[in-house]
């Protein structure tokens, strides 16, 4: 990865009356630019999401998606759905006067990164996209129950937050409870949630990333965003992003997949590449789910390299 720098310019966007958006741009500001969508929803932007590019070659453009990290309110799921963050980019890259962009994103930021591209094809240059997430219902029911068969402890806890009696349907039992108006309620569902997920990322354990998660800066807004989306399923139609690819298949594209991620399973990133075959799919041997696996970090800075170079994601032409 490159080493860490700061933003050049920061700035907060009022995208409605109730939301307003962190962003920052980093790197070159006449440089190539590039759009980073990070995950969750709910998770935000940590200085670590700088570092997948060149700074001297690309000017990165990174925000806080509604609801999360530095964008207010935190954890707000009022006017929260995929077509207003979609929305919301357009708004950010007409204000900065971007033409096109190269788009990457992981987990849910791949999920965004595709539904945007579809919408707006004529914006981007290509994708980066890492640990696929395509919202459908199978995907949900194995974070809410099937992870457990590779973190069964984990799992137990997370279960364990909630009343037996309601443990049928742990969705709405979350729900219930994160939207609750009573702040101590859900608070403690939404630490829950997100220690849960902050401790399935990785392929070993990383106890400051499950500390990390389990803060109120972090937990609300996976928590309750994770929640809120998930019971829309995304607000997508039935298999939307695999249904919709051919709408961006002419474009460049690389899919980044940790072998054991738990979170966000192989057979996702598989899917999506035999509906978009011309996409190149990498997949990094030791590695769970996290950006920050040091094989899938390798891989998706090689990727932003070769953009560079080539404009292109060709396999076999990777910059030493």
């Amino acid at each position: 990865m490159y080493p860490p720098i700061e933003p050049y310019r920061t700035g907060q966007l009022a995208v409605d009356e109730l939301h307003t958006l962190y962003w920052e741009e980093c790197g070159n500001p006449n440089g190539a630019p590039v759009l980073f969508l990070h995950g969750g929803p709910g998770s935000g932007l940590s200085p670590l999401h700088r570092q997948f590019f060149d700074p001297t070659h690309y000017r990165i453009v990174l925000f806080d998606q509604r609801g999360s990290g530095q964008s207010t309110p935190l954890g707000e799921y009022r006017n929260n759905t995929t077509q207003l963050l979609i929305e919301d980019i357009e708004q950010i890259r007409q204000m900065l006067g971007v033409e096109q962009w190269l788009v990457f994103g992981g987990s849910w930021g791949s999920t965004l990164a595709l539904a945007y591209g579809q919408a707006h094809p004529q914006r981007c240059l290509g994708f980066v996209l890492r640990g696929i997430f395509l919202c459908t219902p199978a995907e949900i029911d194995w974070f809410m129950h099937g992870m457990g068969q590779f973190f069964p402890k984990e799992h137990a806890q997370f279960v364990a937050h909630i009343p037996p009696d309601e443990h049928r349907d742990l969705l709405q039992a979350y729900s219930k409870r994160l939207f609750s108006d009573d702040a101590a309620v859900c608070g403690a569902a939404a630490r829950s949630w997100s220690r849960y997920e902050g401790s399935c990322l990785h392929l070993l354990p990383h106890p400051q990333e499950v500390e990390a998660f389990g803060s109120d800066a972090v937990a609300l807004g996976v928590g309750r965003l994770e929640a809120h989306y998930f019971c829309h399923e995304g607000f997508f139609s039935e298999d939307q992003l695999v249904r919709n690819v051919d709408r961006i298949r002419h474009l460049p594209a690389i899919i980044v997949q940790g072998r054991y991620d738990v979170i966000c399973p192989p057979t996702s990133a598989w899917r999506l590449h035999r509906a978009w075959p011309e996409a190149v799919l990498t997949v990094v041997e030791d590695a769970g789910h996290a950006a920050s696996e040091p094989g899938i970090a390798r891989a998706l800075v090689e990727a932003t390299d070769q953009f560079k170079v080539n404009g292109n994601f060709r396999s076999g032409d990777w910059p030493d």
